[in-house]
């Protein structure tokens, strides 16, 4: 099991963590233990990851798939106060929709995402991409599932709009949705 640094069961402290970090970890398991072409997965924030280690793996990628894929979210995520707060250097602390402890957005965290935006200009992909996003997702907005899909420079892209599915699909039939994907795709 791979967890990033300062999350899970991993080592560090999660105040360290920004997406540069966490996307350098992913693509070292990947080259470390992976062999031929690669099909990314990414949930939430991990379909940012996706982008960003595409990146970085460049023809090693074969294909993509977001789930409710929440690239740039550290501009459309939060407040004027919020952006405000987090340049000055504060940690904001978010309701967890999830859990019952607020999630922290810390300054570096956040001020590394800004630099990292993926949907202001093309997305040098060109292999196959589906992207999932339930329709009542009330944390990432489908419609930046639409959003990404138009910047990406791939002809083959899919989005599919899951009628009833929340943030995280994980009813038993958005189960069975993203394991067709996959299985189409590999």
């Amino acid at each position: 099991v791979f967890d990033y640094s300062g999350c899970g069961e991993s080592e560090g402290d999660f105040a360290d963590g920004t997406l540069s970090r966490w996307c350098g970890e992913a693509v070292s398991v990947i080259q470390a233990s992976l062999s031929g072409p690669v099909v990314l997965v990414g949930s939430s924030m991990g379909g940012w990851l996706m982008l960003l280690a595409a990146r970085a793996l460049g023809p090693r990628v074969a294909a993509m798939i977001g789930i409710a894929a929440a690239p740039d979210f550290t501009e459309w995520g939060f407040t004027a106060g919020q952006k405000a707060q987090l340049c000055a250097g504060d940690t904001v602390w978010l309701d967890n929709p999830f859990g019952p402890e607020p999630t922290p957005v810390h300054p570096g965290f956040w001020a590394d995402g800004e630099a990292l935006h993926q949907l202001d200009g093309e997305i040098a992909f060109d292999g196959p991409v589906r992207l999932l996003h339930g329709r009542d997702d009330a944390e990432v907005p489908p419609e930046i599932s639409l959003r990404l899909a138009q910047r990406l420079r791939s002809q083959d892209v899919q989005v599919t709009l899951v009628k009833g599915g929340d943030h995280r699909l994980s009813r038993e039939q958005d189960i069975a949705l993203l394991l067709r994907t996959v299985a189409a795709l590999t």
